[in-house]
């Protein structure tokens, strides 16, 4: 073989290398449209499920709230591209749920609600979700309490806020020292 045969080769094997890469993430993305139908987070939702997760982790003295690492948003990305539709519906639903939550014990909807008064709908809610996940069938549908908790956890931890301000980061990390010591009330390190 000589060397425009090989370099032809090479780039017919490179650009089909390419191609395939953009037709499988297309198939991705036309997948997760097909998943999200129904599901719309409008505005408003996004500023709710942000409450929602300040409320599960508030701004403190020591780091930021889920607030301010976005959670909203980051709720609604992975709600809308890789929760399955029966999931996504449970979780829609589920702010309706909390709403009408917070407006039967405090005749308020959630967003005029006091950080305390949300403190307390969250608490009775998450007892909620606890004691349905103790008394579930491994067919039954998750709570939708538990996701939007799970959910805040997960952003916030991965999100550039949480683990720079509420974890210990350290960008380049040095050698294992597998008996560092520990003293307690020390923040957890940040997995990077």
């Amino acid at each position: 073989m000589n060397r425009r045969d090989a370099i032809a080769r090479v780039g017919l094997i490179l650009g089909g290398t390419v191609i395939g890469s953009e037709v499988f993430l297309s198939g991705c993305a036309k997948k997760s449209e097909v998943a999200a139908t129904g599901t719309t987070f409008t505005p408003e939702t996004i500023s709710f499920l942000d409450e929602v997760g300040e409320t599960i982790l508030p701004t403190t003295a020591a780091s930021p709230g889920a607030k301010e690492s976005k959670i909203g948003e980051f709720m609604k990305t992975i709600v809308s591209d890789c929760y399955e539709e029966k999931d996504q519906k449970i979780f829609m639903e589920g702010i309706g749920k909390l709403n009408a939550a917070a407006e039967k014990k405090f005749a308020n909807g959630f967003m005029d609600l006091s950080a305390t008064e949300r403190h307390d709908l969250l608490v009775d809610v998450d007892k909620e979700a606890k004691d349905y996940a103790a008394a579930k069938k491994e067919e039954d549908p998750a709570h939708y309490f538990t996701m939007v908790k799970q959910l805040t956890l997960w952003g916030y931890f991965t999100s550039e806020v949480g683990s720079t301000k509420a974890l210990r980061f350290l960008p380049v990390p040095g050698k294992y020292d597998g008996c560092y010591p520990y003293k307690k009330g020390d923040r957890a390190w940040a997995a990077t």
